[in-house]
C-alpha cells in the first residue's frame, strides 16, 4: 500500500479518468490533443475503454494527460 500513496491514479479506473477527460476536453478536443482513432471516429466510452485496455502505449497517453490536467485529483 506505500507504494501507492504517491500514485496519483491509485484508485481510479480506466472508465473514470476517462470519462473526467471527456467531460472535461469533450471528444473533440480530446481526440486533438491524443491522435486516436477512436476518439475521433465516432467516439464512445465503451469502444474507447476497449482500444485502450489493448493498446499500452494509448493508455499511457490518456493516463499522462488526465495527471497533467487534474494533478490525480
Amino acid at each position: 500500500m506505500e507504494t501507492q500513496k504517491n500514485n496519483p491514479l491509485h484508485g481510479k479506473t480506466l472508465e473514470t479518468i476517462l470519462a473526467q477527460l471527456v467531460e472535461y476536453y469533450g471528444w473533440e478536443k480530446l481526440g486533438e490533443r491524443i491522435r486516436i482513432n477512436c476518439f475521433v471516429s465516432d467516439p464512445s466510452i465503451q469502444s474507447s475503454l476497449k482500444f485502450l485496455r489493448k493498446t499500452p502505449w494509448a493508455r499511457t497517453k490518456v493516463e499522462y494527460l488526465y495527471v497533467k490536467t487534474f494533478g490525480g485529483k
